[in-house]
């Protein structure tokens, strides 16, 4: 029987339809925000791809009953986005995940308490395995008082790891060994000691001895040399200026300095720390960044040479601050990073890194997120990142492009039925005529012709730092305060990063003068836009947000109906002399209390 054209049409239509899965009904946004919403939110961390691609392995942190704060367990999803799986239970506080080259196993650091004085059931931190199809976990380390860093060799047969010497120093060795139960708060070095353990025949060999505090490590990928940052003391202090970086050769068992003496002379400041080791997938070119408080992080690159390094400076978009996460795209001489731009963070990649030179650097993603986390697998294709934005929390994503990504996870469901605040990206005109921005929050359906609301300034730590464009649930103001009626405006004042190295360094010398200033033409502005009841602000902040509390209610005494000092600074002789990160105040002030008394 002949059948009509369009009867043939309805008909096809009718079986593709039935074919198609029920679409999911959008669960109602019915819920109003509380504070007690902020202990159900699952935080996501420690994100890696398996060397073929296949597996993304990562951490969910989670607050539990009973708990001080939140315990980690390790998870795996398919790069497809199925087979989702937990793989640890009981709160082992699981990190650090690396895949064995098979993609088979998975080694991580955890502690395991049960009680006992032994490892590694002794709470102390060890590394672990588990098969990556789930199962057991299972101790591999056992070093006495834990272990501190780990890296797998290329074939996955050797695990090398530190672990903590302590050495006394002059008269305090012989009161050790009189007095081996006291706790010595001075006189006692922690050093690192280098260790291999062959995961074959499972025979444990010291390597390097505890000569060095090792503050990170990386191995090269043909497994001949380990990059190793450095300091000759423990206590953090050294960290910023006395740093260095070291390549071991592990079969000579030399060491070669890659920062030399006068390294950091021509330096913003000579208070930087180092950190974030990344080896090419040619192993002949390591990469690391140093960081500063009030200077732009720089990235720096050594290639090999003939006799030792040959270091370079890599430079980076205007408008982009280095944030961390540095890796090499695949075996290409490509070299990746986060990079912060206008309150989002997105991968930037820098081509050719190499003999010195670079091309053109390109951001990988696109769009309005915080990408704070990113994993590439081996031969550079696939890319998975942790993605925040202003309507959903932390959840993984596959970049099939810089501006196409599958969602694979939904790892805060109830996010989806909160009635969510209106979040926007706003600038005024600040201190010295430069447009400032900030992160405004609304409350749900609110229009201006509804009038003026009470208002808080939520003010940021750092100060090198900033307020992200995201949905942020915390406890100091963020989403929370907009759910209760409230306006909430963190500006990200001078000083801040992700606007410009100039923005973020013109705070160097000003401090509690430009950004002040900043602030309270934010406040202003928000007034005159109709949005801020004068006679109704509030102003609070953290650590340097604490600071700036106490310098706005000094500054300006009647703006304020209320503030809250976190952690402020009241006394910066006593911050300088009580602090073990240096620079901090020295940079700011532009000098010791002796050298720049009116301004401390």
């Amino acid at each position: 029987m002949l059948i009509s054209r369009s009867l043939y049409l309805s008909l096809l239509v009718l079986t593709l339809t039935a074919a198609l899965p029920a679409l999911a009904e959008q669960p109602v946004r019915d819920h109003e925000i509380q504070a007690e919403d902020y202990f159900d939110l699952t935080v996501l961390g420690n994100l890696t791809v398996a060397p073929d691609g296949k597996l993304i392995a990562y951490t969910e942190g989670r607050w539990g009953r009973g708990k001080e704060g939140r315990s980690t367990d390790l998870w795996v999803i398919g790069s497809d986005g199925q087979g989702m799986r937990r793989l640890t239970f009981d709160g082992m506080g699981a990190g650090n995940p690396v895949f064995s080259p098979d993609g088979h196993t998975i080694y991580f650091t955890a502690r395991m308490d049960w009680g006992t004085d032994d490892p590694p059931y002794d709470g102390t931190r060890q590394v672990w395995q588990i098969p990556a199809a789930g199962g057991s976990p299972q101790p591999v380390t056992r070093a006495d008082k834990g272990m501190s860093h780990f890296t797998l060799d290329p074939k996955g047969t050797t695990l090398y790891y530190t672990v903590r010497k302590e050495t006394p120093e002059g008269n305090w060795q012989d009161l050790q060994g009189e007095y081996p139960d006291l706790e010595y708060g001075h006189g006692i070095k922690h050093l690192h000691q280098i260790r291999k353990l062959d995961l074959v025949a499972w025979r444990d060999e010291e390597v390097y001895p505890a000569e060095r505090v090792i503050r990170d490590l990386a191995l090269s990928p043909d497994g001949s040399r380990m990059a190793l940052i450095t300091t000759l003391d423990n206590e953090l202090i050294f960290n910023e200026g006395w740093s260095q970086v070291e390549v071991l050769d592990l079969a000579e068992g030399q060491l070669t300095r890659v920062t030399p003496d006068g390294w950091r002379d021509d330096h913003p400041s000579p208070y930087g720390w180092l950190e974030d080791l990344a080896w090419s997938g040619d192993s002949r070119a390591v990469a690391f960044a140093i960081g500063y408080d009030g200077f732009s992080s720089q990235i720096w690159c050594a290639d090999q040479a003939k006799t030792g390094y040959s270091l370079n400076k890599i430079s980076r978009p205007e408008m982009v601050t280095y944030v961390g996460g540095l890796s090499w795209k695949g075996n290409s001489r490509t070299l990746c990073y986060r990079g912060e731009s206008m309150a989002r963070v997105q991968v930037f990649g820098t081509k050719d890194v190499k003999k010195g030179g670079q091309g053109k650097t390109k951001a990988l993603t696109s769009g309005d997120q915080v990408i704070t986390s990113y994993s590439f697998d081996s031969n550079g294709r696939k890319l998975a990142a942790i993605v925040e934005t202003i309507t959903h929390t932390n959840d993984i994503y596959l970049f099939k492009s810089a501006d196409k990504a599958q969602r694979l996870t939904n790892v805060n469901s109830q996010v989806d039925t909160w009635i969510l605040p209106q979040i926007q990206h706003v600038s005024w005109t600040g201190a010295d005529g430069d447009p400032c921005y900030g992160i405004l929050e609304l409350p749900p359906g609110y229009r201006k012709e509804d009038g003026p609301l009470p208002t808080i300034i939520e003010l940021h730590g750092g100060p090198t730092a900033s307020s992200l464009f995201k949905l942020r649930l915390w406890i100091y103001g963020r989403a929370l305060m907009a759910s209760k009626g409230y306006a909430l405006l963190s500006p990200n004042y001078h000083g801040s990063t992700g606007y410009g190295d100039e923005f973020l360094e013109k705070l160097i010398g000003r401090e509690n003068e430009v950004e002040v200033t900043d602030i309270v033409k934010g406040v202003n502005w928000l007034i005159e836009q109709g949005i801020a009841d004068k006679e109704r602000m509030g102003v609070m902040g953290w650590s340097n947000g604490g600071y700036l509390t106490n310098c706005l209610i000094t500054a300006e005494p009647d703006m304020f109906a209320a503030a809250s000092s976190g952690a402020g600074v009241l006394d910066m002789v006593i911050q300088w002399g009580t602090e073990d990160t240096p620079g901090h105040v020295i940079n700011f002030v532009g000098g010791l209390p002796w050298q720049q008394p009116e301004h401390y």
